[in-house]
């Protein structure tokens, strides 16, 4: 029976599933075809996806293509409530509330498991890794990962000869890091800090650590509205693209000195530690933009502060034994989502149409494709794109016969 904090919230869930699915014309386009064609007609899907408005559309969707779906979150506290409420109500075994414990946002992902799915869908690699070490594997079939993140650990199990199944990295797919990862995450990452701070931004130093696509993203977002910008980095070629797209460049332990405002979006661990937060002046702001709550050190921050207070709804701040205050927005856990509501819908449209299309394709190649993890098929991108600028109103050129000859030829 799905599990969901206030199913009486299930009406203003589904206003808000609507909202959502009247901005995302590609899913709309993919859910008539799949209430028609019936492609997953009794396969069962455990998905471990931030619960939003977005994601219930993502969810009906394949619903609606005949499967039988399971949902836990992948983030504790970016559960919507009145949307796990609607989805609930639709039928769909939901297993999710915010501000979940830790066992709970488990047990949550192991009751999908324990369905005994046939495709597993994740964000960030959580559900992959349990389904792997707890003996879930065996029996599914294939899987997608919707984040960079977790298309690393999956890699990772794959280099050490220990994925069971293949696993689609809808992340790397064209129309998904190319526009959810920079615009989304950009726009939404901004949003998540004004919540939290009601800030001005214009003016401040704002320091972006790393700069993927997630940071460049963010990056852009902010000089657009003003702020100076710096980019702090340990890859030589992206630190150079951020140079060249004209913002400065420097370790963390000097841009610490300077900046009002950081975020990260590195993927990896302690990239703002003891030794940066000792550096930096009173009032310095901390976010975070990577999946999991590791890239701000919260532990050297409790460990190091005096004193603390909540200054207003998910805005901690913190003394210094140097006297300054620093303040940790939405706990160090993911800033869009936990003090926003997570990407604008028209972006994750096509982010969640690769997911949508890329089960379909799973199930059709079922015990062909060995456990790797595998690109999105380009044919599956450019559909997306076409479908995309076709809502749009967009036309484009076609290639003529000896166009595709020159292209195609040697000479």
């Amino acid at each position: 029976m799905p599990r969901v904090k206030d199913p009486s919230l299930a009406e203003r869930g589904r206003a808000s599933i609507e909202w959502a699915r009247a901005r995302m014309p590609v899913l709309s386009e993919i859910a008539k075809r799949f209430l028609r064609e019936r492609p997953l007609e009794g396969i069962k899907i455990s998905a471990s996806m931030h619960v939003t408005k977005e994601t219930a559309v993502l969810m009906l969707t394949l619903r609606d293509g005949g499967a039988h779906v399971f949902l836990a979150p992948s983030n504790p506290l970016s559960t919507q409530d009145d949307v796990a409420a609607a989805l609930a109500h639709e039928g769909i075994e939901v297993y999710a509330w915010r501000s979940m414990s830790d066992s709970e946002y488990l047990w949550a992902m192991e009751e999908c498991l324990r369905a005994g799915p046939d495709v597993t869908m994740d964000d960030g690699g959580d559900l992959t890794v349990m389904a792997h070490e707890k003996g879930y594997s065996e029996r599914i079939s294939g899987g997608t990962e919707e984040t960079t993140t977790g298309v690393l650990r999956e890699r990772a199990l794959e280099r050490e000869g220990r994925l069971r199944y293949p696993i689609i990295a809808v992340n790397d797919a064209e129309t998904k890091r190319s526009f959810d990862n920079v615009y989304g995450t950009g726009q939404s990452t901004i949003d998540g800090i004004l919540r939290a701070t009601s800030i001005m931004i214009a003016g401040k130093w704002f320091v972006v650590a790393g700069y993927g696509y997630v940071g460049r993203g963010i990056s852009l977002r902010a000089r657009g509205m003003g702020a100076k910008v710096i980019v702090t980095e340990v890859d030589p070629i992206r630190a150079l693209m951020a140079a060249m797209d004209g913002f400065m460049v420097m370790p963390m332990r000097e841009a610490a000195k300077i900046g009002d405002i950081f975020v990260t979006a590195t993927g990896n661990r302690d990239v703002i530690r003891a030794e940066h937060l000792s550096l930096m002046k009173d009032g310095a702001m901390l976010a975070n933009a990577g999946h999991f709550d590791v890239e701000v050190s919260v532990r050297d921050i409790e460990l190091m502060a005096l004193a603390k207070r909540d200054i207003r709804e998910n805005l901690r701040e913190y003394l210094l034994p140097n006297g300054r205050r620093i303040y940790l927005i939405a706990g160090g856990r993911l800033v869009n989502l936990v003090a926003a509501e997570g990407h604008p819908s028209e972006v994750m449209d096509m982010s969640f149409a690769n997911q949508a299309l890329s089960v379909e394709f799973l199930i059709k190649r079922r015990g062909e494709i060995p456990p790797r993890v595998i690109p999105v098929p380009r044919s599956i991108d450019e559909e997306v794109a076409r479908i995309k600028l076709r809502s749009m109103g967009i036309e484009i050129d076609v290639l003529t016969r000896e166009q595709e000859d020159y292209l195609r030829s040697w000479h």
